[in-house]
């Protein structure tokens, strides 16, 4: 069997962020918004902990949610970096945006 020449990096190469890869042929041009005031609580901590591990890299997500969501803000930045810009305070919606940092 033939050997190939096997190349040694000194560090990991640059990546850029994965682009819209499923196939559908869409694309979002702003933040996607999440309102989670409809989703179930039994499931609404992990229903965002999946939409913002989604995100790339210095992009956002638009979070909606029936009170100010400081629990899930807590839990989500105890998981990762995360950057919390407030939209709107109450009294029928509090809007936050999510940012992942780039790194």
């Amino acid at each position: 069997m033939p050997t190939e020449p096997v190349e040694i990096l000194t560090a990991a190469p640059h990546a850029e962020p994965a682009a819209h890869t499923c196939g559908c042929g869409g694309h979002d041009e702003a933040d996607p918004v999440l309102d989670v005031r409809t989703i179930p609580h039994a499931i609404r901590h992990a229903t965002v902990f999946g939409a913002y591990g989604a995100i790339p890299a210095g992009g956002s997500l638009v979070l909606v949610a029936p009170h100010a969501p400081l629990p899930l803000i807590a839990q989500l930045e105890a998981r990762e970096p995360v950057v919390v810009t407030w939209l709107e305070e109450g009294p029928e919606a509090w809007t936050v945006r999510l940012t992942r940092p780039a790194p």
